[in-house]
């Protein structure tokens, strides 16, 4: 085929072979990555799933603002659940705490939930009381709450903070959040004081949003 254009001939399959030289390499580079650095890394570091929380109930016990001093006092009780819906792992719950924030900022003191350990499929409740005496809130917290005060209702987060370990060919420990925004309504207002009286149970069927972030 090419006896009439020797030259061109070799040109054609000089390029030829460098394309395919070119081509071994990128494939060598590829296997290179996905033996040495994907596979290792999928095994050391496997994607982590994440247990499911829900906010069942809260009963509240005291919000009381108040506007003299800038503090507030809160008192309450959360049913919230955990549930595994994963069959390959099972989770240890280590240093769990919950605590309330408002803003961003604790209002509460945090809760130390002991250490757990939860099977597939499985799930369990913890039921603990959140409280904070007197929390002093700057100036623009205090403003803010004022404002959600006069409109009766006041968007608190319920967060969850631990590390949750799980097994797979080795231990891992991954940094756990959970965030369960919900809103509060006030009672009536009594010396300068937002009161809530009686237990006012909220009941919730809301998933809360979880991060499951590795330790690094």
């Amino acid at each position: 085929m090419c006896t009439y254009d020797k030259h061109r001939c070799e040109t054609l399959s000089c390029v030829l072979c460098i394309i395919f030289i070119l081509l071994i390499i990128v494939v060598a580079i590829f296997a290179f990555f996905f033996v040495f650095v994907y596979i290792p890394d999928l095994l050391l570091h496997p994607p982590i799933p994440s247990p499911e929380f829900t906010l069942l109930g809260l009963k509240l016990y005291a919000f009381n603002f108040s506007t003299t001093n800038s503090t507030l006092t809160t008192t309450l009780q959360i049913d919230i659940s955990c549930r595994n819906s994963n069959n390959d792992h099972a989770f240890h719950f280590d240093k769990l705490e919950v605590y309330a924030s408002y803003m961003k900022q604790r209002i509460t003191l945090p809760t130390t939930i002991p250490p757990s350990y939860l099977g597939s499929p499985k799930f369990t409740i913890w039921s603990p009381y959140l409280n904070g005496t007197d929390v002093p809130l700057s100036r623009d917290l205090a403003m803010a709450l004022a404002e959600d005060e006069t409109a009766g209702t006041v968007l608190v987060n319920v967060e969850v903070t631990g590390r949750l370990r799980l097994r797979h060919l080795f231990t891992f420990r991954n940094r756990l959040k959970v965030n369960c925004p919900r809103y509060l309504m006030l009672g009536n207002k009594k010396n300068g004081s937002d009161e809530v009286g009686s237990a006012v149970k909220n009941p919730f069927v809301d998933g809360c949003p979880v991060d499951v972030s590795k330790r690094r």
